[in-house]
């Protein structure tokens, strides 16, 4: 029986290092931000579901994860072109779409046949269908979410380098807040979360002392 090795190279999506032209405290891999996607943009589908958002377009949690968890597979193959670069100028972005969806199809090739429309749904939707359009715009807005939140993270570690990125995606956020409710619910409620110590985040505002980190 011949070998399908799609599962084995989405397996490496933990080699492929994000932030590469920065100095980082912490590096961070696509399949970790993969997973903060997929936590973020189910967050921001459940928040959808809210009194007070009945009219938002109504969106499938199943087809949020698994575009999420599949958002960034191509570059297990292509790397993660850094931002500057992916969006120098048109051409540079068109360019890269195109190498992209090379490396998609060749991902999918890697699959039994039968099971290729599957994950082609997943790594390639239909964005003509408004279902999975609204899906890949909460999984667009969990991801650059998710890149204030990597900014966070190294500002409050004292790393100066991504000063600048954090001012430009703190941007990008509050127009993705401005434009979806559901993005400034995720703002308002959680976000400020990300800005605290340990010790904080495990107190209620009570006199209880935070759980201890490890046995004593």
């Amino acid at each position: 029986m011949e070998s399908a090795h799609f599962f084995a190279m989405i397996h490496r999506m933990r080699y492929i290092r994000r932030w590469s032209l920065m100095r980082n405290t912490e590096t961070e891999n696509i399949e970790e931000h993969s997973l903060q996607v997929a936590v973020i943009a189910h967050a921001l589908a459940e928040i959808r579901r809210l009194p007070g958002f009945e009219e938002r377009p109504a969106v499938d949690n199943a087809d949020v994860l698994l575009l999420a968890i599949y958002h960034d597979a191509s570059e297990i193959l292509t790397g993660d072109l850094p931002t500057p670069v992916k969006y120098f100028n048109p051409r540079i972005r068109e360019a890269y779409q195109a190498v992209e969806s090379v490396a998609i199809q060749r991902l999918l090739n890697m699959l039994p046949e039968p099971l290729r429309p599957a994950w082609s749904a997943a790594m390639s939707p239909d964005l003509s269908d408004p279902g999975l359009r609204e899906a890949a715009l909460l999984v667009k807005a969990a991801d650059k979410l998710t890149a204030y939140i990597k900014c966070i993270e190294e500002k409050k570690a004292g790393n100066t380098e991504f000063l600048q990125a954090e001012a430009a995606t703190q941007a990008l956020v509050e127009q993705l807040a401005a434009e979806l409710p559901e993005v400034r619910y995720f703002v308002d409620h959680f976000l400020p979360s990300y800005w605290l110590s340990l010790d904080e985040l495990q107190s209620d505002g009570s006199n209880h002392q935070p759980l201890p980190q490890e046995p004593t």
